[in-house]
């Protein structure tokens, strides 16, 4: 069997006030090349479909015409779950209708749940459609206080497919999790670490043949080769200007060990960092593709007026500009602080705001009600 394994689509994302709709219908009409292609027997879009609960117009109207086009003309099953930048009840929307159509889109955790088993020539091979949740709602369907973290959530849910199917048979995972070990890129958004960490062990999967992963942006393998993250559709911050981006074709034989093959997605417009003297810069030659989505670092010591405005003249889509720093203990310190912020949670960042601006620590009675505001956040961008 041939499976198409993509994820973390972003449909409607914003960068640095840049919507990337039109890179991002270049980028699928890509993708249905590479479907044309290879023609595989099944499509895997391991979520984060949308960039956020409530997407725009053109967001939405981009991917109906891609799920359309991928059912209607190439008739291929396509397996989809939400991720955690979704919102599962407005994904759910018409679920049963499309599965009789070839689209099996799951966003919410059932406890007798069936995987969509599809066949080849060697008999069935099993998709289990794992939507992102959190781990209190895993504790809900199966009615298990203890689960408190998403490895504790990971492992309820493992054993309760060893104890209702065959893991004899061909299994494939799809998630939506953060696996340990796997590298990061600034423009994922952190999981909920509420009652305890976001990371779940990649030796839970040994019993499957393929793990089709979503949320980590770089295409990457997780301790094994059939453990895998298939990356994102396009680059979404500068973090992941070297990262090349593909999908992943995975073949399957009769005893479920998986050939691994990516396929780049060319991008109309590539991210990349520049570093260069102003008067060089205006030359024009100092970026691969003057087209590209440019993050500016000058060299120049002394005053530049409207820098900004004379380089776009050259390079149109700069979307950041800064002098770099020179090196030395500060800017090392600096460099240092930038990383320990990073590792903050969001209370611990506004509480830390608080305290620079009153100069005192914020009271325990107002940590709690930003602790509330948070919370009420997260739960209105997941829709719930």
């Amino acid at each position: 069997m041939r499976i198409l394994h993509t994820a973390d689509w972003h449909l409607g994302k914003i960068v640095h006030y840049v919507h990337m709709t039109d890179d991002q219908r270049h980028a699928l009409n890509e993708f249905i090349k590479i479907v044309n292609e290879v023609q595989p027997d099944a499509i895997i879009i391991a979520g984060d479909l949308y960039d956020r609960s409530i997407p725009p117009k053109q967001a939405v109207e981009l991917l109906n015409d891609t799920l359309t086009t991928l059912i209607k003309d190439f008739n291929v099953p396509v397996l989809a779950i939400s991720g955690n930048h979704d919102s599962p009840d407005r994904l759910q929307f018409g679920q049963e209708l499309f599965r009789r159509q070839g689209l099996y889109l799951d966003t919410k955790l059932k406890a007798d749940r069936q995987p969509v088993t599809l066949k080849d020539e060697y008999g069935p091979v099993h998709f289990h459609l794992i939507p992102y949740v959190e781990p209190v709602e895993v504790a809900y369907v199966f009615e298990d206080s203890s689960i408190k973290s998403h490895q504790e959530a990971a492992v309820k849910l493992i054993e309760d497919i060893n104890e209702r199917f065959s893991m004899e048979e061909r299994h494939v995972w799809i998630g939506h999790a953060f696996l340990a070990g796997g590298m990061e890129s600034e423009s994922e958004e952190r999981l909920s670490m509420i009652g305890g960490s976001p990371y779940v062990d990649a030796h839970l999967f040994h019993d499957f043949s393929y793990v089709a992963l979503g949320h980590l942006h770089q295409p990457q393998r997780i301790t094994k080769d059939y453990i895998r993250y298939s990356g994102s559709l396009l680059k979404y911050s500068f973090s992941e200007a070297g990262h090349k981006k593909s999908v992943t074709i995975v073949d399957m034989d009769e005893d479920g060990n998986c050939t691994i093959e990516k396929k780049p997605i060319l991008a109309a417009r590539d991210f990349e960092i520049v570093e260069g003297y102003f008067d060089e810069l205006l030359q024009g030659d100092a970026p691969k593709h003057p087209e590209n989505y440019l993050h500016i670092r000058l060299l120049d010591d002394g005053q530049l007026v409207d820098p900004m405005g004379k380089l776009r003249k050259v390079y149109p889509n700069i979307l950041h500009l800064e002098r770099k720093r020179t090196g030395g203990a500060n800017a090392y310190q600096d460099l240092e602080k930038v990383k320990e912020r990073q590792k903050r949670s969001h209370d611990e960042l506004f509480a830390s705001f608080y305290e620079d601006i009153k100069g005192d620590p914020m009271p325990d009675h107002r940590k709690a009600l930003v602790d509330q505001v948070i919370q009420a956040l997260k739960d209105k961008e997941r829709g719930q």
